[in-house]
């Protein structure tokens, strides 16, 4: 029988070596009254047996009628191997082998039972590296070359890391050309990473609120501590594309609202912004995603605009002195040996003189890697992509 897709080879029973059958002289198979006309069908195995699972018992054979002793018969060459040497011993309790003799099977002569093998998942080699990306600000391009680079997306921008981990920082929209495009690129990379064993997951920025407040509440006024604002007027003044509003749907929308705003991951505190002011929201992580949720839920403009205006709030741990304190006040609550943040592009960091915009001093040269800072207690992750820096794609833990 040909083995079938997905079989493993077929199984044969051993031959037990002490089996006697009564001797007669040879005659052959099918001739009438050589062999009783119902030969004993021996119970067929279940398809598969688990690992310790007994095998049931055999049938008995039914027993034959005895038969009148016969006297030695001469010793054949067997068809398939040599005749005896002169003076060997012949074993009354053996008939000679035939080639043409049957297999008794399920389908008949010449079939044999097949065993099938059901394919077992392997052991889980527990979870894969860990990767963070920094603020994306709408620079798809970047970002795919970026993912290709660490061999996280092949050539197609389809998922070929297996079961890593890949966490985004948030940020992905504004200032940048094709911000939609990262979200949908974001949104099916996770579904990809899901199905092959690892995950690709995103933090909410301040970004996200902000073009969620431009989408939902346009230009409704809102008192603001700078006196009255709205979202649309702010959303164009920190870069909104309307490209990207145009093009923006309600699926990512949903998926920008239920984004957590913070994450404890391989004992890397994860967030957005290098602020204190997640503090306002909970004592553990779980805390904190649950109440912004729930703000967010209540679709309010004023308090959309709070949460807003809270993780717009940098450079906590930027100061020798005062920073290292925040930053394990966050540690000390929320847990973790590092904070990791995007947020606050790494010239900003360093002190250089500049805007967003792009007319900072510092060159794509100047930032080659995150920021270790904070007695190395924090990562810096913005390598400023939206001032001629460069998009991070980082592996953790990362070394000083």
């Amino acid at each position: 029988m040909t083995q079938g897709a997905g079989q493993g080879p077929a199984m044969r029973t051993e031959t037990l070596r002490d089996f006697r059958v009564p001797v007669t002289e040879p005659v052959p198979y099918g001739v009438p009254g050589a062999l009783p006309e119902e030969a004993p069908v021996y119970g067929e195995y279940p398809a598969y047996y688990g690992e310790g699972a007994p095998v049931p018992p055999q049938p008995s054979v039914p027993p034959q009628p005895p038969v009148p002793p016969q006297p030695p018969v001469g010793r054949a060459p067997a068809a398939d191997g040599p005749a005896p040497a002169d003076g060997d011993e012949l074993d009354e309790g053996y008939t000679p082998t035939h080639r043409d003799l049957p297999i008794i099977g399920r389908g008949g002569p010449g079939d044999t039972v097949q065993v099938q093998y059901v394919p077992q998942e392997p052991p889980a080699a527990g979870p894969g590296p860990l990767y963070v990306v920094g603020d994306v600000h709408g620079y798809l391009d970047e970002l795919v070359h970026e993912l290709q680079a660490q061999g996280l997306i092949d050539a197609d921008r389809s998922w070929s890391a297996g079961n890593a981990r890949l966490w985004f920082l948030g940020d992905f929209t504004d200032r940048g050309p094709d911000g939609i495009g990262v979200i949908d690129l974001v949104m099916r990379l996770s579904a990809e990473a899901a199905a092959a064993g690892g995950y690709c997951k995103a933090l909410m920025g301040n970004h996200e609120l902000l073009l969620i407040g431009a989408k939902r509440f346009g230009d409704t006024p809102i008192a603001s501590g700078a006196g009255t604002a709205t979202f649309q007027a702010a959303w164009l003044l920190n870069g909104g594309q309307r490209t990207d509003m145009e093009r923006l749907e309600d699926v990512h929308l949903q998926w920008m609202q239920r984004l957590d705003a913070a994450v404890l991951e391989d004992g890397h505190l994860l967030l957005h912004s290098d602020t204190t002011a997640y503090l306002d929201y909970g004592d553990s992580v779980e805390d904190v995603n649950d109440t912004i949720h729930e703000l967010l839920n209540r679709n309010d403009a004023d308090i959309t605009w709070d949460l807003f205006r809270k993780f717009t709030k940098r450079f906590a741990f930027r100061d020798e002195e005062t920073g290292p304190q925040a930053v394990r006040e966050l540690l000390d609550t929320y847990g973790g040996g590092r904070v990791v943040h995007g947020h606050s592009p790494i010239p900003y960091l360093l002190g250089e003189v500049g805007t967003e915009d792009g007319d900072g001093s510092r060159g794509p040269e100047a930032v080659n890697g995150p920021h270790v800072y904070a007695e190395g207690l924090a990562i810096a992750m913005d390598g400023g992509v939206t001032m001629a820096g460069k998009l991070l794609v980082v592996q953790l833990p990362l070394n000083d």
